[in-house]
């Protein structure tokens, strides 16, 4: 009997089974690796002002939004 492999179809039904096991990667993880592997560098600062506005958006209807007056 030989250790090879009798139905070639079999391997990616098992790499889908393994991948579909893996833990799966985070938002932020995955946007970078799309960013590094695309060479899209020009959407890192446009992603981090929406971050950031969006940060402004949440403490400003918050209970911290008069705190948010007096720094600016």
């Amino acid at each position: 009997m030989s250790t090879e492999r009798q139905n070639p179809s079999d391997e990616p039904a098992s790499t889908f089974a393994k991948a579909a096991g893996e833990r799966p990667i985070g938002f932020l993880a995955e946007f970078w690796a799309f960013v590094r592997q695309n060479k899209k560098w020009w959407l890192t600062p446009i992603i981090i002002t929406l971050l950031l506005v969006a940060v402004l958006v949440m403490i400003g209807a918050s209970g911290g939004g008069p705190l948010t007056y007096t720094l600016f």
